[in-house]
């Protein structure tokens, strides 16, 4: 009997697959990705980090575990380095530089910004849960299609080894576990907020590409 997490998944296969499977993820994976398409997608997605941080802040605090707000404080001590620092060299080798400040956010930014809010607002482990699993559950699948060699630029390679590596994977996994652990007692809720978190993400990959031919 499969459990919760995947019992969304499949609900909202549509959209998980359109992601995993998008042009983004096709043309990051072969290294064939343009750099105005990456620079755009980067630049939105550093506007994640405060309200991404929020959120697992959020789930150290409405944890009802030890070993769980302990597991949560190690990731979140990741996002706030590594990732970080990806960034901040990916912009300098694509020549962006203080001028992303004054890029409005796209409306898939803004939406999923407001929904990391939304959920650390409501204080709930089950909905923080349910959109941290799609903000890292469909990333690590979509990292996982690579089946070549690593594309040779940084930006690009970085960016799939920041979402499969040994430490993510495992990471995934505990955040699943845990969904399925405390999704059912709020089964609606969850539900809601997966759902919402996998139209978003379709939406932010597709505009990556708005204003290309």
């Amino acid at each position: 009997m499969s459990g919760f997490v995947e019992s969304l998944r499949l609900e909202n296969a549509a959209g998980w697959d359109g992601c995993v499977k998008h042009r983004y993820v096709d043309e990051l994976l072969a290294g064939t990705i343009s750099d105005e398409v990456m620079g755009r997608y980067l630049v939105q997605d550093h506007r994640f980090i405060d309200a991404f941080v929020t959120l697992v802040g959020a789930a150290v605090a409405s944890a009802d575990q030890f070993e769980s707000r302990l597991r949560l404080g190690r990731f979140l001590g990741m996002v706030c380095s590594d990732e970080n620092d990806y960034f901040i060299r990916s912009f300098a080798a694509l020549g962006i530089g203080d001028e992303r400040h004054d890029i409005p956010d796209a409306a898939p930014t803004a939406g999923f910004k407001a929904l990391m809010k939304e959920a650390a607002a409501t204080r709930s482990y089950a909905a923080i849960m349910a959109v941290l699993n799609v903000a890292e559950g469909l990333y690590l699948d979509w990292a996982q299609r690579l089946d070549g060699p690593m594309p040779e630029n940084f930006i690009h390679s970085e960016w799939i080894v920041l979402h499969d590596n040994p430490f993510f994977v495992d990471f995934v996994t505990f955040l699943k576990g845990e969904l399925d652990r405390v999704g059912p007692a709020e089964a609606e809720v969850a539900r809601d907020f997966f759902r919402r978190a996998v139209d978003l993400e379709l939406a932010f990959f597709d505009a990556a590409y708005e204003g290309d031919a």
